[in-house]
């Protein structure tokens, strides 16, 4: 009979597998999303209403996909697919950086340095290019694997032709505005690229140099130190420097204006800097014997400013005179407070030494060595030169202390290499001259919406200090500066026609005709050199590249712009989306670009996320070897679970992710699967055309506490969603599945659905609410398990999935609101969830007496005990508002009743009942209730009544 009994239940039927095999069955559906071209799908459903578009910032196409591209990419999809869902129409144009440096050096690398200067530059050229088309295909797939949706067949890539155009247009704008310009000033030089980098190709490491206290003799003092008894052949001033390579090119020593400066005497020397420095300077320099010169037993000073008249001997270049200034970028944090200056080799230098006339000197070459002309140490690398210039100042008594200092020092971002600052010719955007800073602010501060808010303090900060961006570099692969040079006088020939025929010549050819053809079988036939009037062959063209960061820039004018039509894209985006390294990248390069174009920002918003570490916090690196391959994560967990762990992360600040990170996130994976799979096995038989409750108070009021509850869920989503908050999303759902349905909800409703009639109206009522659950957390999902849901959608019980109209994907199936839900919410719905509140709190108290008379061997399982709650008062008239029937199947005991605490804390007593256990329903009831069925509880018998059961089977 027990075994009839169990044939009789409702028990749960469905296809969805426990087991996901996330890593075998994801690759075929993304076979079936290709085969039914899923991207375009979604498109056309989306095709009329409010676009919706995030502009993809281009990865370089130099290498597989690593666990932080994975992590970007994912995110962005998670943004799409919540506006897609929600009805936007969200084209998504993927793309890839594919000329400049990176891709260069990895080419050098495979071939050598050697054989790479013997190459021509369109062999360069070609490799360069291959190497990229290589690792595009290799990152698409990488990217498609995640599930993120997009159009992987039309990406945007750099060296596209018309991509190659929108440089020409926005150099074009910028350079007859006034914004470009050709200038001959210090930059970051890396002499192991040969090339000029801007600031935000430089990375920052430790570095071990030497600290100097070096004197140059002076060639007069002021009369009042004279005739304190200075004495001019024995005077010097004391500067400091922690680049001693630069002394040759020094011209001048820089104060700070409104400082002291004291001489001070020491073995018979007379030595001039700042007076607060004194006793520092006396320390490091171990000088047990010194004195200030003093008048009156007053230390005598002069401002910095009023000793600008004095001069020196340069250290080594000796046919300079060298000259005092002042600058207010001088302090007293360190050294002299008398600054070693050369105009050549840094930007305060430079801009100083422009203000009082120094003439600039270079003597390093562009490998880093100085020019022959440079006496002592012609030929030598700036680094191998740093002890040689020590040694020789000590041997000449000029060097009174060196101590080696550890200090942050600009590195090439490529090579890794340290940088130096050198004056080149080199093309710059000027931030202030066409009042781009000015414009950039603005945007930054009051038309852009930066995620998180603190990015908009971390940008404008940036752009408030920086200087001058440096866009030409000195390499073979890139687009080139897109101007021309008069091969006999040298002047600049850029006007607006010769920009429309470079933009006609890419957009047919490409950039790589600008050197392979003659300027003259492109340019109008009366170009010709405004300053001497030369034309023909004698127009060159210029040979040094665009900037990555440039290139990449303009994106918002090569893909926003130039696909607008045929993409139905937007300009300006609504949102751009990277790490927050790019506040100093692509975010800025991309906002000077668009303001200096179009005068205005090229995105509406902008999302910042932090970089991917390790469970110990530390930066992800090949030599540490605890990088993470993405495409091992699908292999082995499934891309939904790198989705779900991506989701999880609060991305403002930098994300850990390891192994035992994704095992946790594997086991949530597993609740949500479960969720789902006890969710479909148990509507089976349900059909919500014909089967649901449609009067919210015909509900059961677990059901309707469940609804209620399933709206606030909803709301929560929604507000986390909007604010892109998704780490939130994720613990709303977890905490919801794991919390409110599967430790009280499902777990109360086990015995109705399995026990109750088939059609019973308290078993319908649970699928009701069952069915609305399930279309929320199918559909919300979707942004985060895009795999998942698929899986579930296509696993819905047949009335549902055959049903005529029905979305074929559940990308297609729109989001869930309350106004769907079946039955509709009354507008004194919360009322019913206030009083389950109370409810909750007393099963939390009966739960934990529970738990512990079964420990104690008072009890085995719930269902054979009896409660008695004694509730605070403030809550029977709540806990009251219930029957027994209600109690006994939300605690899951065979019976409950309530009196009146004496304080405001719950007491329950736990017996064990003496009513026999049902043997179909295993719940402890009165048995015989029902006379055909005398065997079971009255409720059973009235089951099997419903079924038609007889009692011989």
């Amino acid at each position: 009979m027990a075994n009839a009994y169990k044939k009789s239940m409702n028990l749960p039927k469905t296809d969805f597998s426990m087991r996901a095999n996330l890593a075998q069955n994801e690759p075929k559906r993304l076979e079936w999303w290709d085969d039914i071209d899923i991207y375009h799908k979604v498109l056309d459903k989306n095709r009329d209403h409010t676009p919706f578009v995030l502009h993809d910032g281009p990865p370089y196409a130099n290498g597989p996909i690593h666990i932080g591209h994975a992590f970007n990419k994912t995110l962005k999809d998670m943004v799409i697919k919540v506006h897609a869902q929600r009805g936007y129409y969200t084209p998504y144009i993927p793309g890839w950086d594919c000329h400049g440096q990176p891709i260069e050096h990895e080419v050098e690398k495979k071939i050598g340095t050697e054989k790479m200067n013997e190459l021509p530059q369109a062999t360069i050229r070609k490799m360069c290019r291959e190497w990229a088309e290589k690792f595009v295909d290799i990152q698409r797939n990488g990217f498609k694997r995640l599930g993120v949706n997009a159009d992987w067949d039309h990406p945007y890539l750099t060296f596209q032709h018309s991509y190659e155009s929108a440089n020409v247009e926005a150099f074009k704008q910028m350079y007859l505005d006034g914004a470009v310009y050709r200038g001959h000033k210090p930059i970051h030089w890396c002499k192991h690229c040969h090339t000029a980098l801007a600031e935000a190709e430089i990375e920052y490491g430790d570095e071990v140099s030497p600290s100097i206290y070096v004197t140059f003799k002076l060639n007069k003092i002021p009369a009042a130190f004279a005739d304190a008894g200075v004495v001019l052949d024995d005077a010097y001033v004391l500067i400091w420097t922690t680049t001693p390579w630069t002394l040759p090119a020094n011209a001048c020593v820089c104060l700070g204006p409104d400082f002291d400066y004291v001489f001070v005497k020491v073995n018979g020397r007379y030595l001039l800097f700042a007076q607060e420095l004194v006793e520092n300077v006396a320390e490091v320099a171990g000088w047990d014997d010194y004195e200030v010169v003093s008048v009156d037993g007053e230390p005598l000073t002069m401002k910095g400013a009023e000793l600008s008249d004095l001069t020196y001997e340069t250290p080594i270049m000796h046919e300079v005179e060298g000259r005092f200034i002042y600058g207010d970028h001088v302090t007293l944090d360190s050294g002299t407070g008398a600054v070693h200056t050369a105009p050549g080799h840094g930007v305060d230098d430079y801009k100083v030494g422009q203000k009082f006339g120094i003439k600039m000197i270079m003597p390093v070459d562009d490998d880093g060595k100085f020019f022959d002309y440079v006496p002592y140490f012609a030929g030598m690398d700036t680094d191998e030169a740093n002890p040689h210039i020590i040694k020789w100042l000590d041997e000449r008594g000029m060097l009174v202390a060196h101590v080696d200092i550890h200090h942050s020092y600009p590195h090439c971002w490529r090579c890794h290499q340290p940088v130096i600052f050198r004056a080149t010719d080199q093309w710059f955007v000027s931030m202030d001259k066409t009042g781009l800073r000015d414009k950039a602010l603005d945007a930054i501060h009051n038309k852009v919406r930066w995620i998180p808010d603190w990015g908009q303090n971390r940008i404008g900060a940036m752009v408030e200090e920086r200087p001058d961006w440096c866009i030409s570099r000195q390499r073979n692969w890139g687009v080139p500066i897109p101007v021309f040079k008069c091969a006999k006088c040298g002047e600049i020939i850029a006007t607006e026609a010769t920009f429309d025929a470079v933009i006609d010549l890419f957009n047919k050819e490409g950039a790589d005709a600008w050197f392979t053809k003659k300027p003259s079988d492109y340019l109008p036939a009366d170009t010709c050199c405004p300053k001497c009037g030369a034309h023909g062959d004698d127009i060159l063209p210029e040979k040094d590249i665009l900037d990555v960061w440039w290139e990449s820039g303009v994106s918002n004018i090569g893909v926003l712009r130039h696909r607008m039509e045929a993409d139905r894209l937007t300009w300006p985006a609504d949102m751009y989306l990277e790490g927050s390294d790019q506040h100093r990248g692509w975010f800025q390069s991309s906002l000077l670009c668009g303001i200096g174009t179009f005068g205005a920002a090229p995105y509406k918003s902008v999302l910042c996320c932090g970089f991917t570490v390790d469970e110990n916090g530390e930066k992800m690196s090949k030599s540490k070897g605890n990088g993470i391959d993405p495409n091992e994560v699908c292999n082995k967990y499934g891309a939904d679970v790198l989705r779900l762990w991506v989701a999880s992360c609060d991305y403002s600040v930098d994300v850990s992710v390891g192994e035992n990170i994704l095992n946790r996130t594997s086991d949530a994976y597993r609740r949500f699967r479960n969720t789902y799979r006890f969710i479909l096995g148990n509507l089976s038989d349900f059909d919500d055309r014909t089967d649901a409750v449609r009067d919210f108070n015909d509900l059961l009021p677990a059901d309707q506490w469940a609804l209620v509850r399933l709206a606030r869920l909803l709301d929560e989503i929604d507000e986390n969603y909007d604010a892109y908050l998704f780490h939130r999303v994720y613990r709303a759902v977890y905490d919801y599945v794991v919390g409110d349905l599967s430790a009280v909800y499902m777990d109360e409703l086990k015995d109705r659905l399995y026990s109750e009639a088939p059609d019973s109206h308290a078993r319908r009522s649970a699928q009701t609410v069952l069915f609305n659950i399930l279309e929320v957390l199918v559909r919300v999902m979707v942004p985060i398990l895009t795999f998942t849901t698929e899986e579930v959608w296509q696993h819905y019980p047949e009335a549902m999935r055959n049903r005529e109209g029905r979305e074929i994907s559940v990308q297609l199936a729109g989001w869930p609101t309350k106004d769907a839900f079946v039955p509709a919410l009354p507008a004194d719905a919360e009322s019913i969830a206030a009083r389950f509140d109370v409810v909750l709190e007393a099963r939390e108290a009966v739960t934990k007496a529970l738990e512990e008379a079964r420990t104690a061997g008072t009890i085995g399982k719930s269902q054979e005990a009896e409660v008695a709650v004694a509730a605070p008062a403030a809550a029977l008239e709540a806990l009251n508002s219930f029957d027994a029937d209600f109690y006994r199947e939300f605690f899951i005991v065979a019976d409950a009743t309530f009196t009146v605490a004496e304080g405001d804390e719950y007491a329950v007593d736990v017996k064990k009942t003496e009513l026999d256990r049902c043997p179909r329903c295993w719940n402890h009831r009165a048995l015989g209730g029902n006379a055909h069925h005398p065997d079971v509880c009255e409720r059973c018998g009235d089951a099997l009544d419903a079924i038609g059961f007889a009692a011989e089977e």
